[in-house]
């Protein structure tokens, strides 16, 4: 079964005076795999621009926008159709033995791979990132599906859903602190504790389906705006999708656009701009995603 969707994703800055602007990076559009593909996309600025793209360290789309007028609002719009295939159950995609237990044995040549996935990103002086992971390993070969699936109820049930406007991810250990954050915090703290079990870990960055948003309402939490969750190297199974704030590893619900080793690589719309610092007003994001048709599995000879 596929899933056909439509994205608007609309970014607005406002100025006091007008301002100009340095180059901006989009990160919006899909890299074409077997989870889906993109039907059409454009990208349109309310100021007249010329874009270029180019594909990143880690194979993601990157739109460069140069801006050639001084303005009071900049304005940036994507839209997107995509084909989406979803993402199985876990249990279609056996692990092989040496996946099944904690610590994963990783290959030599995977080694090389994922090292860089693998490796702890952010620093933990006190050791309170590393001492959280080492609760859900309670003897010498825990099964690795359950570790995981604990790690992300953990941080459904105690951890209090928070948006907030200031820009940027929250440590780790600042997230255990509060006792809160968003999705992004969620799953830069379940990526950050894997790592330290040995887990190679990638960020996602991409939007969140929620049948609720059709009827004007929003159910699953970061529905209606981008979303993060992360995907784990799993030998036998590839890389599979967490979503700690939503506990999903399943399903249609999840869009992925970008995946990177930190947060900050795969924000979607940044740049600069040039003025005086009490102009700047304030952004407003706009994210409209709904569902156009469900279209059913074709077998030969039917």
């Amino acid at each position: 079964m596929q899933v056909i969707y439509d994205l608007e994703h609309i970014t607005t800055y406002s100025y006091r005076n007008p301002v100009t602007f340095g180059q901006h990076c989009a990160i919006f559009l899909p890299t074409p795999g077997f989870v889906g593909r993109v039907l059409s996309y454009s990208l349109e600025t309310n100021i007249p621009s010329k874009v270029r793209w180019k594909m990143d360290t880690l194979s993601n789309n990157v739109a460069l926008i140069d801006f050639s007028e001084p303005a009071a609002k900049l304005s940036v719009t994507y839209r997107l159709r995509v084909e989406h295939f979803g993402m199985s159950e876990i249990s279609d995609f056996p692990l092989e033995p040496r996946a099944t237990n904690i610590p994963v044995q990783y290959t030599p040549d995977e080694w090389t791979d994922l090292a860089v996935f693998m490796r702890p990103h952010t620093e933990d002086a006190d050791g309170t990132v590393a001492a959280w992971a080492k609760n859900f390993v309670v003897g010498d070969r825990d099964d690795t599906l359950d570790v995981l699936q604990r790690m992300m109820e953990t941080i459904w049930t105690t951890l209090t859903y928070q948006a907030r406007e200031v820009e940027g991810t929250q440590a780790p250990a600042e997230t255990l602190r509060l006792g809160s954050g968003t999705c992004r915090d969620y799953t830069w703290l379940m990526i950050e504790a894997l790592r330290r079990l040995g887990f190679a870990c990638r960020f996602v960055s991409g939007y969140l389906y929620d049948a609720a948003l059709d009827g004007g309402d929003i159910g699953m939490t970061g529905a209606g705006a981008t979303h993060a969750w992360l995907q784990i190297y799993l030998p036998g199974a590839g890389w599979r999708a967490y979503d700690p704030t939503n506990r999903i590893t399943a399903g249609f619900n999840l869009i992925r656009v970008a995946h990177a080793r930190h947060p900050s690589q795969v924000i979607p719309l940044s740049g600069c701009w040039f003025g005086n610092a009490e102009d700047y007003l304030g952004m407003e994001v706009q994210v409209n995603l709904r569902k156009l048709a469900i279209v059913a599995d074709f077998q030969e000879g039917n």
